[in-house]
């Protein structure tokens, strides 16, 4: 409910608060600093996605995360500064030496959707295979960019109007213009959009990132905390779609925590009051019926 609505105001009070859960919740913490800087750090906002996914990972493993970035972006050649085949170079270290390449089995993984399981692993989603492409090069000096097109990402280089792209999830593999425009028709059964060809910003990104996390839990309702965490990250970014906090009080609702949804869903319904009154109706019927759901 509420599709299209955004907010660019910080989340309500509840578990991302950042009081008495310990070191998870100093995780979130450091998430939303690190999401709310003047200019956050991409590679920085995975691993502590992954930090929050998982309460065994260490600072250690994040720091050294990021020291096997530095380390794959000083294997690239020098002189591809001079030459400015990023593309080709980065295929050749990161997929055909490194390993970095995606199959779609690694759809079925939450680690695919982990920076620091997917640079264990050589393996992950395309957005996540994107991310370590556009870190190292990033590091390397390469003009580089994100592009999320409908149904797949894929790393740019240069000019966002050469359409110099390059595929992570298949190794490198270059795409052209036609390549985007079939990715596009496939995904959506519409034609390629000059608007779809803009640089994804790292919000807009990491956004992304817990989308397709909620996706895998979606149709898992035992890894409703895996959901739950992924809405609460994405309620933590500077921008993101309003309708998010009915999606967290439903599943605080689904998990048996009744009062504490129905109270998330009340306040929702009052954003929704001035933009789609019927909806906001049928928004506090559900938080009435959740309440009565304690009788």
């Amino acid at each position: 409910m509420g599709r299209g609505v955004t907010e660019d105001v910080p989340p309500p009070d509840g578990p991302e608060d950042g009081t008495g859960e310990g070191e998870r919740i100093d995780w979130r913490r450091e998430f939303a600093e690190e999401a709310r800087s003047e200019r956050p750090d991409l590679a920085r906002l995975c691993l502590l996605i992954g930090a929050v996914a998982d309460p065994t990972v260490t600072r250690h493993e994040l720091d050294a995360a990021e020291i096997e970035l530095d380390r794959l972006a000083g294997l690239l050649p020098y002189a591809t500064r001079i030459t400015g085949d990023w593309s080709g170079e980065l295929a050749a270290l990161l997929g055909r030496h490194e390993g970095f390449e995606g199959v779609p089995a690694d759809y079925q993984r939450l680690e695919s959707s982990l920076l620091h399981e997917v640079l264990r692993r050589r393996r992950g989603l395309p957005i996540l295979l994107s991310v370590v492409w556009m870190e190292v090069a990033r590091r390397a000096g390469a003009p580089v960019y994100g592009l999320g097109l409908p149904g797949h990402f894929v790393v740019g280089f240069g000019d966002p109007a050469d359409l110099n792209l390059a595929d992570p999830f298949a190794g490198g593999r270059a795409v052209t213009g036609a390549d985007a425009e079939l990715l596009v028709t496939s995904a959506t059964g519409e034609v390629l959009d000059r608007s779809m060809l803009r640089p994804a910003e790292p919000g807009a990104i990491v956004l992304r990132v817990l989308n397709n996390i909620r996706a895998w839990a979606a149709p898992r309702p035992e890894r409703s905390d895996v959901a739950l965490w992924a809405v609460e990250l994405s309620l933590l970014l500077p921008s993101h779609p309003a309708r998010l906090r009915y999606e967290r009080a439903e599943l605080l609702v689904q998990r048996g925590e009744f009062l504490k949804g129905a109270a998330e869903m009340e306040a929702y319904a009052r954003v929704m009051d001035a933009v789609d009154p019927e909806s906001a109706t049928t928004i506090r019927r559900r938080a009435q019926a959740a309440r009565a759901r304690l009788n």
